[in-house]
């Protein structure tokens, strides 16, 4: 395939909806861990009656079914809010379409989430603001019964085919159905777009100082973040390109198209069949005159050999997790958070659109910052430090608490420039700040201090 047709494909794709002109705009995502109180696996039939009760009340309309009949997504028509089910019906997310002021956002959200909390509530069932499920261990943990799911699935348990390779693979690939994230999704310009990546990139030590909510209980209790290993070490990061940080710095957006370019597909679509096969680069998969992909066949109950010819128009399953991610609405996706206690919520949202307010102050900052960087660490490497509670010993407490203050501030100041009283939503991450903490900290010393798990989940819900 002819290399400027592709080149012109992921321009129009990526980089054209970043050159209309259009007021910032924020899509907010939220998943919850769905718990059952008793302890017992999640019962699935009471989450599908949770979720069309939740219709009536609130006036959503379904969009999307399970093979099963069942509703995976619902939306407002008004609004663009959409209640969802992600990767398995232990795990719901509720959407908040485009949202220009982030207090009338909040209202939207606290108003479906106390609607879900009583439907729940009559169960024994509740939802809760915790980054990793603490009752993964009774539930079952399956993906939903549709094409998308089944072959998500199926890609995350085929590690075992990669031994060969020099990575190291994690024994969770089931993490979709009990991790829990918190994105959002910011408007750019392409004027922007070199200078986000390099600040935002620079900044994801900080976040996880600040955000850090998912520890796998049971298994390891010194990793706060434990979502950064799970997809890192697993089938998707075959190509690390496709998962975590950037290991390079763009200077324009050639470069950065470069790096979208050598990302891997492994997933299409064909005649309605969800087909998952190895990861290949992009540009390496156009150039195959046929690959060999699996398909869920409904009626063997089995995964079966389907071949099929690349097609340019495959590039909409390109599928990355980057923690910043370009997308193709012309927005950037943060995607590094774990889903926050539910009375914080807002604050990744106030967090990542104040500092885009001051984007060029940011970037200034960081580039001259001498606490964390200048010393023979990158970005990447500090971070998986910090989601263990590991600091190079040239790092002065003193001098990072005085940073994360300063990028606070920066934020506040944002926040404030855009004068929708919105600054209030960085109050708990100005406390985390002054009390050295995050959730997966706090959480962690209320264990310790004789606190049960189900204290943490009612604190946090």
């Amino acid at each position: 395939m002819d290399a400027a047709i592709i080149r012109q494909a992921l321009e129009e794709k990526y980089l054209a909806p970043t050159r209309r002109e259009r007021p910032l705009y924020s899509g907010i995502e939220v998943e919850m861990p769905i718990l059952n109180l008793k302890k017992e696996a999640v019962d699935f039939a009471i989450v599908h009656k949770t979720a069309e009760r939740f219709m009536d009340i609130c006036g959503f309309v379904t969009e999307k079914r399970d093979d099963e009949g069942e509703v995976i997504m619902a939306a407002d028509p008004v609004t663009g809010d959409s209640l969802s089910f992600d990767c398995s019906y232990n795990n719901l997310e509720l959407s908040l379409g485009k949202a220009q002021d982030l207090q009338l956002a909040k209202i939207r959200f606290f108003h479906y989430y106390d609607v879900l909390q009583e439907l729940l509530s009559a169960h024994d069932y509740t939802l809760t603001g915790m980054g990793v499920n603490p009752y993964r261990i009774y539930n079952h943990n399956v993906p939903i019964p549709n094409g998308r799911y089944r072959m998500l699935f199926h890609h995350l348990h085929s590690y075992p085919r990669y031994r060969s390779l020099p990575m190291h693979f994690h024994h969770h690939p089931a993490f979709g159905t009990f991790s829990s994230a918190s994105q959002v999704q910011l408007d750019v310009m392409d004027r922007d777009l070199i200078t986000i990546f390099r600040a935002f990139s620079r900044l994801e030590p900080v976040k996880a100082l600040l955000f850090s909510n998912s520890v796998l209980l049971g298994e390891d209790n010194r990793m706060i973040c434990v979502r950064d290993m799970f997809w890192e070490n697993s089938t998707h990061g075959i190509n690390p390109h496709n998962v975590g940080m950037y290991e390079c710095d763009f200077y324009s957006e050639d470069e950065l198209l470069d790096y979208i370019s050598s990302m891997s597909i492994y997933c299409v679509e064909r005649d309605g069949k969800y087909l998952n096969f190895a990861p290949t680069p992009l540009l390496t998969y156009l150039e195959l005159p046929e690959v060999e992909g699996e398909y869920f066949n409904p009626e063997s109950g089995v995964f079966e050999r389907f071949s099929f010819k690349p097609e340019l128009e495959d590039l909409q399953y390109l599928r990355t997790f980057k923690y910043e991610d370009l997308t193709y609405r012309g927005t950037v996706e943060f995607r590094s958070c774990c889903t926050q206690p539910i009375r914080d919520t807002f604050c990744v949202a106030a967090f990542h659109l104040g500092l885009l307010e001051k984007l060029r102050e940011l970037d200034e900052l960081l580039e001259n910052d001498h606490v964390l960087y200048h010393h023979g660490y990158t970005a990447s490497e500090l971070r998986h430090l910090f989601v263990r509670r590991q600091y190079p010993p040239y790092i002065s407490k003193d001098g990072l608490d005085q940073l994360v203050g300063q990028i606070l501030d920066l934020a506040r100041e944002g926040l404030a420039a855009r004068g929708m009283d919105e600054e209030c939503f960085l109050d708990p991450l100005y406390d985390r700040w002054r009390r050295k903490s995050n959730p997966a900290m706090d959480m962690l010393r209320m264990l310790d201090q004789g606190k049960s798990i189900e204290d943490v989940i009612l604190l946090y819900r």
